[in-house]
């Protein structure tokens, strides 16, 4: 399987997401682990099972074990926070930002790969889950570690094209 394969899945109404797809694999301002890394966190947290499987196969073999895990753990670790913080973000009683989330999130200090790229897949994960909060911390920490802003973009356009992938094969799975 190949990111062809993924393609080939899409409708003749969703062209551009195959054109983006082709045009985002080739993106040469990430380095390959943050490129195939932010494919793979972006699909995890878009949670279509078939887009999943067709980018594990094209890039997984990219990427060592722990770092796939770590693209994993992003998906993981950020679908929880993204909606607490959230939460905390939107809440009229402000009480909430005061509060101790309580929460494990052990992989954000040790995730078995460079900083610096966990904190970009949790960054795109972020971007999809709509956590603005989240979206801050982890866009300043990447500046810290010395990310560029082309570098983050490209990131969050991954992270959104793979999520209108999803949803486009959902929908259609749906609508069949």
């Amino acid at each position: 399987m190949s990111l062809d394969t993924l393609k080939s899945r899409l409708p003749d109404y969703a062209k551009d997401l195959k054109l983006n797809l082709s045009s985002l694999a080739r993106e040469t301002v990430l380095d390959d682990q943050k490129k195939f890394g932010a494919f793979l966190a972006s699909a995890y947290a878009a949670g279509a099972e078939d887009v999943i499987a067709d980018l594990t196969a094209a890039f997984a073999g990219e990427l060592s074990a722990e770092a796939l895990n770590a693209a994993k753990a992003a998906a993981a670790v950020m679908g929880m926070n993204n909606v607490y913080y959230r939460f905390v973000h939107l809440a009229s009683a402000k009480d909430y930002g005061t509060l101790p989330a309580r929460l494990r999130m052990n992989v954000i200090a040790n995730p078995g790969v460079d900083k610096a790229d966990f904190e970009l897949w949790s960054l795109a994960v972020s971007a999809i889950n709509g956590c603005g909060m989240c979206i801050d911390a982890h866009e300043a920490e990447l500046r810290k570690h010395g990310v560029s802003a082309e570098q983050v973009q490209a990131a969050v356009r991954i992270a959104s094209v793979v999520n209108a992938v999803s949803a486009v094969l959902r929908a259609d799975k749906a609508a069949a």
